[in-house]
């Protein structure tokens, strides 16, 4: 069997851009969830979902948000048999005597079914296999992040992102694996901090943006709660900012590996991780992946030293390359992806530098390529931009693009601000003085906009692309893509665009 999951907040159609394209023969759905205390309904989606996929042979419902009455299995139409997950399971206790066949199947056999955001089109389907995902992991887990038997590591993470895949293989190295559900400033601001104190939590994964939040709203966990098992703080999702890093030693734990880890659902693991024999230092990635030929190469193929931004290549294979896309008989869209810019090797789309020391050599993200900003022809990576303003007490988060002006390109920002401010001609030159203090002249925005919420995808990245397409009049191929494709309205002919 081949797994293939998606997070149960997604839509019918953003379920149907993924499981439509891969055909699958059983499909388990939760009843339902709570969200910050809210009961969500699950199985009207499933219904509509099992009508959509006529290659299901069967469906299994998992009671999850409270007793399944038998009504519950009912108005899923004709076609694939629909069963309770306690009948599943009976079934297969009933038949336990009969020896179960363990085929020895291939090293590259298919093991995970990820998908790329799809914020451009329908999602590609990347095939990782299951020896090679195995081992990367493994290294990952066991020598990047120290994990132990006796340990207990927590990833904050749904089902749709590549995180979660990573979190399950801890199994292997016989950690015990903690998971929250809901949302994490439910029912208090720290209850992920609440809940790591209580199950003495050595290792504690989450994303940049929850790290910023925490610190915006105050929060004190290391005073607050009991964290003498933690060892170690993961952060992904995106570049973790400096600032970030002095909150997480001062406000949480001195004496832990703070490690922020960089890769993507590509490769279901990291080009850069943690070292937890070595030092930390502030706005950095430890250092490389071990066994992984990172380079960072100039638009022309050719590599560049440390200290100096460029593309992120790898120029070996790896254990965790996809072993294909589904429905890519020829692989061609495999080669498109990854190998047309640089013929024969791995181009990853992040823009980065690396960073000499004497024990090791780090990476600083500054963001995805394709959405660096080159104002004047000079490229500067977004990420460069979110770090000075996501510093601001004042702002929440944030997210910049370029702006085709007058034969140019234009650097526009939009912030979102502490609930009840407004932001006036001080407030945009406070923060146009900050950045251009703390960063650049060329870094500065040339336009400073206040909104009320950001579009992000379905994991939680908010949507550079999508926003650069609207204020240009492009269309937005796949808005199933986003969680909040409302929030792109905003952004449609805005006059302060326009002068």
């Amino acid at each position: 069997a081949t797994w293939s999951s998606c997070s149960p907040d997604f839509g019918v159609q953003g379920v149907l851009d993924r499981f439509g394209q891969i055909a699958p023969k059983v499909l388990f759905t939760a009843d339902g969830y709570r969200w910050a205390g809210k009961p969500i309904d699950s199985l009207s989606r499933a219904r509509e979902l099992v009508a959509a996929l006529p290659d299901l042979v069967q469906t299994v419902v998992v009671p999850y948000d409270g007793d399944l009455e038998p009504a519950s299995l009912d108005g899923f139409g004709a076609g694939a048999e629909v069963v309770s997950f306690e009948d599943f399971l009976a079934r297969a206790e009933a038949g336990a005597e009969e020896e179960i066949p363990f085929a020895q199947l291939p090293f590259d056999h298919p093991l995970y079914i990820l998908y790329s955001s799809g914020t451009t089109g329908l999602p590609k389907c990347m095939v990782h296999g299951a020896g090679g995902t195995l081992l990367q992991h493994l290294k990952e887990l066991v020598l990047h992040t120290d994990l132990r038997r006796d340990d207990r590591i927590f990833y904050y993470t749904t089902c749709g992102w590549m995180m979660w895949n990573w979190l399950v293989s801890s199994l292997a190295t016989g950690a015990t694996v903690l998971l929250y559900d809901g949302s994490p400033f439910h029912a208090e601001k720290d209850s992920l901090f609440r809940m790591a104190a209580a199950e003495r939590a050595t290792v504690f994964g989450t994303s940049a943006k929850y790290l910023a939040l925490a610190e915006k709203e105050g929060l004190a966990p290391g005073r607050d709660h009991d964290l003498s098992a933690l060892r170690a703080v993961l952060s992904t999702g995106s570049p973790l900012a400096a600032e970030s890093y002095r909150w997480v030693y001062s406000e949480i734990k001195e004496d832990l590996c703070l490690s922020s880890i960089s890769g993507g659902t590509d490769l279901v693991s990291c080009f850069a991780l943690g070292n937890p024999v070595g030092p930390v230092y502030r706005g950095e990635l430890q250092t490389l992946g071990l066994g992984m030929a990172v380079e960072v190469w100039d638009e022309d193929g050719r590599p560049q030293p440390p200290g100096t931004k460029g593309e992120l290549v790898c120029t070996q294979a790896f254990p965790s390359m996809p072993v294909a896309f589904w429905n890519d008989p020829g692989g061609e869209r495999y080669r498109e992806a990854y190998f047309d810019h640089y013929p024969g090797v791995w181009r990853h789309g992040d823009w980065v530098e690396l960073k000499e020391h004497p024990e090791q050599v780090g990476m600083v993200v500054h963001g995805r390529s394709d959405a660096t900003l080159n104002p004047g022809g000079v490229r500067i990576g977004t990420a460069e931009i979110y770090r000075q303003v996501e510093a601001l007490e004042e702002v929440v988060e944030a997210l910049v693009v370029g702006q085709e002006w007058q034969g140019d390109i234009r650097v526009v920002l939009f912030v979102r601000l502490r609930e009840g401010l407004t932001l006036d001609e001080e407030g945009v030159e406070g923060i146009r003085r900050h950045i251009r203090a703390e960063a650049t002249p060329r870094h500065v925005p040339a336009k400073v906009i206040q909104v009320a919420d950001l579009p992000r995808t379905l994991s939680g990245k908010i949507s550079e692309l999508a926003v650069a397409a609207v204020i240009h009049g492009r269309e937005v191929k796949n808005t199933e893509a986003l969680a909040n494709p409302e929030a792109l309205e905003f952004f449609r002919d805005l006059d302060e665009l326009a002068r």
